[in-house]
């Protein structure tokens, strides 16, 4: 193959159909510090590798229906976390932590999403940071075929994991395209009893290898701007390289793995019940993949930040009603608008119950699992960012503590992001930016 064909080759690879599986995987990690990242080892031999996630849930809460009066250990569930009794040993409940603005508009819906996530006060959605599931999975995200998957289960194709500024990790919309995806072509079963590689990967990581002078030559002739922007494209190369490489190697058996049934087609019409069962479907199809190896690090979306989710045979959003029903003289709040959040903590224990329910080591994939639940406000009739509600949900085999509520106190919500990532093995001591920034984890949630 020439020069000319070698790069008409790389520039097809990039825009046709290997476009796709760039974005997938981690940068290269050392086989020692893989199995570092796990706490324990299965009957396998293998060591049980710690995952990472987020779970998002729109338009806040019911502030009386959900806060515990207590903190600590002895508290008593509230309406809307009573479906979560079963796990609360499993779960760290999070109030009172901010995001502070320090003069920047609140822009509705985002700005407390995305200032959680990046630690910086978030005008819109052109993020100057990664998220901080993209800064975990940078350290735990290698050696799977994906370097994270996304899902939202409303129907809108929204992500609010960020690569850099304008760029967001792309979600699947849909169980059946979840399901094509991770296990369609390209997945190898741990447990066959033959490995046989696919010759199709085999050329391409030949041709690939084959453009690498190419490169290196390139980037000693171009300028330092050039260099950098060729740099952000060519890690796309390296990370299709890396899959490519795990493609041709066996994976590791993994026990009490069962390769999961294709699931129907279903609708995308966000209505409550439909969603519940997207979202049950892409649950359990997550779970899988993660018992697999296929990723460690995912984000759940249940709902847009501007929560599109409605009853059947209505119009009204849940977005709609916590700005236009009035609030109930007997309740004290709006009635439809607690419906809507209730329902969201019943989505959020079929989650852990899909984590739950795949036996692994000595526990359950839930316990070698640190996942993150946050909506995007807390009051959402006034779009409020003070005291958005988290929870922490499994322990990582050990990494973080949970069977307690902490109430932040008005601290920033910084200081969750920075305490998660310091569990999961980042290299930093300070996150965030003007009054979010913080070097003071959360002393109560490290293992």
């Amino acid at each position: 193959m020439n020069k000319t064909s070698r790069r008409s080759f790389l520039r097809s690879a990039l825009h046709g159909s290997l476009r796709g599986a760039a974005i997938g995987v981690g940068l290269p990690i050392l086989d020692s510090m893989l199995g570092d990242s796990g706490r324990a080892f299965a009957a396998t031999g293998q060591r049980i590798p710690v995952r990472f996630g987020t779970w998002i849930w729109g338009c806040g809460f019911i502030p009386e229906l959900w806060v515990p009066r207590e903190t600590g250990r002895d508290y008593a569930m509230p309406a809307h976390l009573a479906p979560l009794e079963p796990y609360r040993d499993k779960l760290a409940i999070l109030s009172g932590y901010d995001v502070k603005l320090d003069g920047v508009p609140n822009k509705p819906h985002v700005t407390g999403c995305l200032g959680l996530r990046t630690g910086i006060p978030v005008p819109n959605d052109e993020v100057k940071a990664p998220t901080l599931d993209v800064l975990i999975s940078g350290v735990m995200g290698g050696g799977t075929r994906f370097r994270s998957i996304e899902v939202s289960t409303s129907g809108i194709q929204r992500s609010y994991s960020f690569r850099g500024a304008g760029a967001p990790n792309p979600s699947e919309v849909s169980p059946l395209a979840l399901y094509q995806r991770i296990f369609g072509e390209g997945f190898q079963n741990p447990n066959a009893a033959q490995f046989v590689p696919d010759p199709h990967y085999m050329v391409e990581k030949s041709v690939l290898s084959a453009v690498q002078e190419d490169r290196q030559r390139l980037m000693r002739e171009v300028g330092a701007a050039d260099r950098h922007r060729l740099e952000e494209y060519f890690t796309s190369i390296r990370e299709l390289e890396q899959k490519l490489a795990l493609q041709l190697q066996p994976p590791a058996p993994v026990e009490n793995f069962q390769m999961p049934e294709a699931p129907p087609e279903t609708g995308q019409d966000p209505t409550m019940e439909n969603v519940l069962e997207n979202h049950r479907l892409m649950a359990g199809l997550l779970a899988r993949a993660l018992q697999s190896n296929q990723t460690r690090v995912f984000n759940v979306l249940l709902s847009d930040t501007a929560s599109n989710l409605r009853r059947p045979g209505t119009t009204s959003t849940h977005h709609t009603l916590t700005h236009e029903e009035p609030v109930d003289p007997e309740l004290g709040h709006q009635r439809q608008v607690a419906w809507f959040a209730e329902r969201s903590m019943f989505a959020w224990k079929d989650f852990l119950d899909a984590l739950s329910a795949i036996p692994e080591g000595d526990g359950t994939l839930l316990d070698n699992c640190v996942v993150l639940a946050h909506s995007d406000c807390s009051v959402a009739k006034a779009h409020a960012v003070e005291g958005i509600p988290a929870m922490i949900a499994g322990n990582g085999g050990g990494l973080v503590k949970t069977g307690f509520h902490l109430a932040g106190n008005g601290d920033p919500i910084s200081r969750v992001g920075l305490t998660l990532q310091q569990a999961m093995g980042v290299q930093v001591e300070r996150w965030g930016t003007l009054s979010m920034e913080t070097n003071r984890s959360v002393g109560e949630l490290l293992g």
